[in-house]
């Protein structure tokens, strides 16, 4: 007799199907081995103590603060700790309790049957500019053709292509100015038919480049704005085009400036909650969220929304996470921008776990490989 501890990570499902259980036990037993962790805030003490006592009864269980019990506080956070079953039988069960709990159960509830991204696309940064933070990312004409080939073949699924630095401090361009800079490029891709090859995203924020791109076999809208600007959705959508609804504190003019959040994922999610309303308000049908690291967000921020990037997935949407060579591995290890591609590996590979489907990069031949043989792990 053998006993092998596995991973807490393991494809549940893969491993019972080698087993040999039934259709039936997979997805039962499956569901039982998927564990979720949910932090409640601010709970009315009362229904800290209803939920306590309804997690115990199935199994589950949620973590409060001593003197929950005889209500010293009015108020109290609680950790939630429950299995996939267990977390969809709790939902059922506080759908009738008072005191907010129904509210609660609603919110959990879209966690219920999540399921991560079945692959990572990896999405190709090119810069029309001389004012990126990274100085091998800056391309133009026959330069730039010849660099969007090659991360084609080295397994680029996406290339975006922007001609304004969004970088912390970068000075602003105007749209004439932006124009300039990215028509001819879009225009060779056009008549080359680069767009038969790879998805094409134009990184911008303006109705006029927005519109020339997509009119021109761009598919894909990259707004660091988030939508903010009515007319660029209205392209969007008569395009057809995906939006990257990205999250962003400011401007890149002052968004490094002592940024502030509540809770980073509370406040990234309401802001979500009210791009895709406005999104689906216009008439586009296909987006894509990005947390925004790097953007008005500190240390602290971009780690706590790469380790929690979970959370996101409630929205049904894919999730793009852009932490390539950015400053906040400097932070961490000390390293130039040259010298970052072992920190962005670690970040991007760390998202895909969490639920990153999109990840955007500077160096596409590291990441295919680097995300195979992740997944090749992941198989065994």
């Amino acid at each position: 007799m053998k006993i092998e501890k596995l991973s807490d990570n393991i494809d549940a499902g893969h491993y019972l199907k080698l087993l040999g259980a039934d259709s039936a036990g997979v997805k039962i037993l499956s569901s039982k081995m998927k564990l979720h962790f949910f932090l409640i805030s601010d709970m009315h003490v009362g229904a800290a103590n209803i939920l306590k006592q309804d997690a115990l009864s199935i199994g589950a269980d949620l973590a409060v603060p001593k003197g929950t019990v005889t209500a010293s506080q009015s108020r109290v956070d609680a950790i939630l700790i429950a299995n996939e079953r267990q977390l969809a039988e709790l939902c059922r069960k506080e759908l009738s309790q008072p005191l907010g709990l129904k509210e609660i159960a609603a919110e959990l509830k879209k966690f219920v049957g999540l399921s991560m991204p079945e692959s990572v696309r990896i999405m190709g940064v090119i810069n029309a500019n001389d004012d990126s933070f990274y100085t091998q990312s800056r391309f133009s004409g026959d330069e730039a053709l010849s660099a969007i080939a090659d991360m084609i073949g080295d397994g680029a699924d996406i290339i975006d292509i922007g001609a304004v630095s969004s970088r912390p401090g970068s000075s602003p361009v105007d749209t004439a100015e932006e124009m300039r800079r990215i028509k001819p490029l879009i225009d060779a891709l056009y008549a080359q038919k680069f767009y038969e090859k790879a998805e094409f995203s134009i990184d911008s924020y303006r109705y006029d480049v927005v519109s020339y791109a997509l009119e021109r076999g761009f598919s894909i809208v990259n707004d660091i704005t988030g939508l903010a600007d009515d007319e660029v959705c209205r392209a969007a959508a008569l395009n057809g085009a995906s939006a990257v609804i990205m999250h962003m504190q400011g401007a890149p003019q002052n968004m490094q400036h002592k940024p502030h959040y509540e809770s980073v994922v509370s406040d990234v999610s309401i802001f979500f909650e009210e791009r895709l309303e406005k999104a689906e308000r216009f008439g586009i049908k296909d987006t894509i969220l990005d947390v925004g690291i790097g953007f008005g967000k500190n240390l602290e921020h971009n780690l706590t929304l790469i380790a929690h990037l979970q959370h996101f997935l409630k929205f049904g949407r894919p999730l793009l996470v852009g932490a390539s060579r950015k400053s906040m591995i400097d932070k961490i290890i000390k390293a130039p921008v040259e010298d970052r591609l072992g920190g962005t590996l670690a970040i991007h590979l760390k998202a895909a776990e969490n639920g990153a489907g999109i990840l955007r990069v500077h160096d596409v031949k590291e990441h295919v490989q680097a995300l195979r043989v992740a997944r090749a792990i992941q198989k065994v």
